[in-house]
């Protein structure tokens, strides 16, 4: 029995529970004087990455006993004590910790920085190293169970740090910006850090807005990062895979429609991280806008402030995004007034000479985009901007038909002119049967009321500016109830329409400008599947017009039967009135998904708002 236990004692582990080295006060002490022995020690003790609970309490008592002693020359200690893993030990090492964490800012400010990046390091999931074909590759720990419970922790010693020290807010909103992961990092630890981050502007409001600018900047890097016909391309080869299984394996069995699995995820990976990033955000948006299930005003009307200064400051500036505009989007949607407030931004900057020309191009595209796709804007507010809108256009031309200059159709002097037309044109195309619902006879008088005659024939000949496929179906739309025509303009403007020469690689090829705006429609479809359940509601599809009276017989090609909301087709043919780009049908289900996937029920966690 006596030799069993020797050999067990012989085999085992010793306890850690031996130090070695004097007190913390001591070796402070004699590293004051010149000796450095117990110092190193005790650092080696203090990294051992088998240390017990016990050690660590034991440590952190003597450290908050002697904090004054911490000087600047003692940062390497300081930053090894900072490194122990208080968050996965137990709250009795925890709650040491954090006291150990209190005296030290208070007491030794110039600590300050290096605690706060201690904590906002805990924001992701720990790394961890995983082995693949024999190669060692640092990774996160995404399946971590107790992330919950580190991220609360984490919060505690933040907010600890925030109440005891208050110039803490001059410092905190570098380091998250400095400790946001890059881009390409799992969707799982951007989602956890940008969770984290909107959670610190709970208790934290003098960040909040720093740190929404930080979120949106990387988002949006993330969204010009990867084209829509990527995503597209992804979707449809996932799709095309997954009949092509069926058809192998499932063809002696009828498998009903509702027990086939839904795709919950963006395929792109690109799009993913995305879509996990829009999920968090949107979920945050909801949650400060709403107290116990019931709209708050004055919480949304902060909040809307800070992400109408972001979408000045970010967004607007930006070509293309697909997707993160879609924020201002959702949080319109809670309250008319949020509509209206964010309608009459745009409006006062696509009509602000002081504005930049590409701005005030890019607010029209906006206003007409949200004006055309925004289930919840009331027809009273649609026909109220159209009137803004109208008005000013029929404005611009007054003032070129007094004015002593040879007006003609020129892109550089009349960008703004362009865009408001084009939006004027889009927005009618999609809300014309909405107007005309009301009351037949005083839908078209309104519409006549207009005079978009005199805009479509003046001298700066907006169709020859505006995307065909807006043209195009402008065109249908105001044939079809007499109120303008506008198809020989377009056989015009195609004759006319100048050819350019590419060339690429030796090889010469010619081709048509047929978006001399560069311009695009910020809320076109949303292709992001998760977050894509918040924005479906909210979301006005194409309704294909397919009345044969539309299109002359003589000019138009059939309008092509698609599942998809296409309504912007890039290709086109040369030479064409009619370029085969009238919007295809669509259903519902297209724009957003009808289903989407969430994080477990552990992996979700309140805002604590």
């Amino acid at each position: 029995m006596e030799g069993n236990t020797n050999r067990d004692f012989l085999n085992s582990d010793p306890l850690k529970t031996v130090r070695f080295g004097g007190s913390v006060a001591e070796t402070l002490e004699k590293h004051r004087q010149g000796d450095f022995g117990d110092y190193e020690l005790l650092q080696h003790q203090l990294a051992d990455p088998d240390i017990k609970d016990a050690q660590i309490i034991s440590w952190l008592q003597e450290f908050r006993s002697c904090v004054t002693l911490l000087k600047k020359d003692h940062e390497q200690l300081v930053h090894t004590v900072l490194k122990l893993p208080w968050v996965s030990r137990s709250q009795t090492v925890v709650d040491e910790f954090l006291a150990f964490l209190g005296n030290l800012v208070s007491a030794q400010t110039v600590y300050l920085c290096a605690c706060l990046k201690m904590v906002v390091s805990h924001f992701t999931p720990k790394r961890v190293i995983v082995c693949e074909e024999g190669v060692d590759i640092s990774d996160s720990d995404d399946e971590d169970d107790d992330l919950p419970r580190a991220f609360d922790r984490s919060h505690d010693a933040l907010q600890l740090i925030i109440r005891y020290v208050p110039s803490t807010s001059r410092f905190l909103a570098p380091i998250l910006q400095d400790n946001f992961p890059f881009v390409q990092k799992s969707s799982r630890t951007l989602e956890c850090y940008v969770h984290n981050l909107l959670r610190v502007t709970v208790y934290a409001p003098f960040v909040r807005r720093d740190v929404l600018e930080l979120i949106v900047g990387r988002m949006l890097k993330l969204d010009v990062s990867v084209s829509r016909a990527d995503l597209e391309g992804a979707e449809e080869g996932v799709q095309e895979q997954s009949t092509d299984q069926e058809t192998l394996f499932d063809m002696d069995e009828d498998v009903p429609a509702e027990q086939t699995p839904a795709m919950k995820v963006t395929v792109h990976p690109v799009g993913e991280r995305l879509d996990a990033l829009m999920t968090v955000l949107m979920a945050y948006i909801k949650d400060v806008c709403h107290v116990n299930g019931s709209f708050h005003a004055e919480r949304s009307k902060e909040l809307f402030r800070d992400l109408l200064s972001i979408f000045d400051k970010l967004i607007l500036p930006t070509h293309a995004s697909s997707h993160v505009q879609f924020t201002l989007f959702y949080l319109c949607s809670f309250r008319l007034a949020l509509t209206e407030a964010f309608l009459d931004h745009l409006w006062r900057v696509l009509q602000s000479p002081s504005q930049p020309v590409v701005l005030r191009q890019s607010a029209a595209a906006y206003l007409g985009s949200f004006l055309a796709r925004a289930k919840f804007i009331p027809m009273q507010t649609v026909r109220a901007c159209l009137d803004l809108l109208v008005g000013w256009i029929h404005g611009y031309l007054d003032s070129q038909e007094r004015s002593d200059r040879q007006v003609c159709c020129d892109l550089s002097l009349h960008g703004p002119f362009y865009a408001s037309c084009q939006a004027l044109f889009y927005t009618l195309v999609f809300r014309h049967r909405a107007i005309l619902e009301a009351g037949m006879k005083k839908g078209l008088e309104y519409l006549q009321s207009m005079n978009l005659e005199r805009v479509v024939m003046s001298q700066l000949n907006p169709l020859k500016v505006c995307l065909p496929s807006v043209a195009v179906m402008f065109a249908a739309v105001t044939r079809k109830y007499q109120v303008v025509f506008c198809y020989t303009i377009l056989e015009r403007n195609s004759r006319h329409a100048l050819p350019v020469v590419h060339g690429s690689s030796g090889r010469d090829h010619v081709s048509t400008n047929t978006n001399p705006l560069d311009s695009f429609f910020p809320f076109d479809p949303y292709l992001l599947r998760r977050s894509g359940l918040m924005v479906e509601p909210l979301y006005q599809v194409w309704e294909e017009l397919a009345d044969t009276e539309l299109f002359p017989t003589t000019t138009s090609q059939q309008a092509s039967k698609e599942d998809e909301d296409d309504f912007l087709c890039e290709e086109t043919p040369p030479a064409e009135v009619i370029l085969g780009m009238t919007p295809s049908s669509c259903g519902s289900d297209i724009c957003g998904p009808s289903s989407v996937g969430s994080p477990p029920p552990n992996r979700q966690w309140p805002f604590r708002l």
